[in-house]
C-alpha cells in the first residue's frame, strides 16, 4: 500500500518529538544528577520517551523523578502512589523490554528473510517476545530483590518469571493485533518511518492491554509495588 505523505510526515514528528522528550530525560538523569537507584530504570524512561512522547516525560516528572534522591533532599519524602498509578509504572517496562526486542527481531526477520506460513510478522511477534522476556525477568528480580519481600532466591525468581510472562503474554495481546495490521492490511515496509510510528502505536496499545493484567497481579498481592529509587 502506497504510504501518504502526510503519514509520512506525521511519523517523522511524532518519532522526532518522542526523542526530544528521551533527550529532556537524559539531561535531567546524568547532568541534572536525578539518578535512579535501580540503574535499568535510567534506560526504561528514555526509551519510553521514544515512542510514548510527553506521556512518558510527563510520567517521569510525576513519578520517577520524586523516587531519586536528589529530588528527596530537596522536597522531602515522595507522594504515596496509588494503585492505578502504581500499576501503570509497573506496566512501563514491559514497553521498554518490548521496545528493544522489536529493535532486534525486526532487523533479523528482514535480513533474514524467515517466515512462517509465508509471512514475517509471525517470526517477527515471536522474536519480540523471546528478546524481551529475559529481559522483563530480570528487571522484575532486581526490583523484587531491592523491595526485599521475598528472601529465597528461587521463589524471587519464579514471581519475576511469572510476572513477566503474564505481562508479555498481555503487551503482546495489543501490539501483536496492530503488527497483524501493518502485515496483512496496510503492508508497511519496516524500512519505512510509517511502519515504526504505526509500532509506536502498537506499544502504546500494548501497555492499555497489559495494564489490567498488571492491576491485577498486584491486587493479588503477587508482586510488589517496583522501587524506582
Amino acid at each position: 500500500m502506497m504510504i501518504p505523505l502526510w503519514l509520512t510526515i506525521l511519523a517523522w514528528t511524532v518519532t522526532g518529538v518522542g526523542l526530544l522528550c528521551a533527550a529532556i530525560i537524559l539531561a535531567d538523569i546524568y547532568l541534572g544528577g536525578y539518578r535512579q537507584t535501580m540503574k535499568s530504570w535510567e534506560a526504561v524512561w528514555p526509551i519510553t520517551a521514544i515512542y510514548a512522547g510527553p506521556l512518558a516525560l510527563v510520567a517521569y516528572y510525576r513519578w520517577g523523578r520524586p523516587t531519586t534522591l536528589r529530588w528527596q533532599q530537596q522536597h522531602g519524602t515522595p507522594p504515596t502512589m496509588g494503585m492505578d498509578a502504581t500499576a501503570a509504572v509497573e506496566t512501563i517496562p514491559g514497553g521498554a523490554a518490548s521496545f528493544i526486542g522489536h529493535l532486534i527481531a525486526v532487523p533479523i526477520v528482514v535480513t533474514t528473510g524467515v517466515t512462517i506460513a509465508g509471512k514475517g510478522v509471525w517470526p517477527m511477534i515471536l522474536l519480540i517476545a523471546a528478546f524481551a522476556l529475559p529481559l522483563l525477568i530480570l528487571f522484575e528480580y532486581r526490583s523484587l530483590t531491592i523491595a526485599g519481600q521475598i528472601r529465597s532466591t528461587s521463589q524471587r525468581l519464579q514471581v519475576a518469571l511469572k510476572i513477566s510472562v503474564l505481562a508479555i503474554i498481555a503487551f503482546d495481546t495489543g501490539m501483536g493485533a496492530t503488527m497483524l495490521i501493518v502485515a496483512f492490511v496496510l503492508g508497511y515496509a519496516p524500512s519505512t518511518i510509517a511502519f515504526w510510528f504505526i509500532m509506536w502505536g502498537g506499544l502504546l496499545l500494548g501497555f492499555m492491554t497489559a495494564y489490567p493484567m498488571v492491576r491485577w497481579l498486584l491486587s493479588r498481592g503477587i508482586t510488589e509495588p517496583v522501587k524506582t529509587r
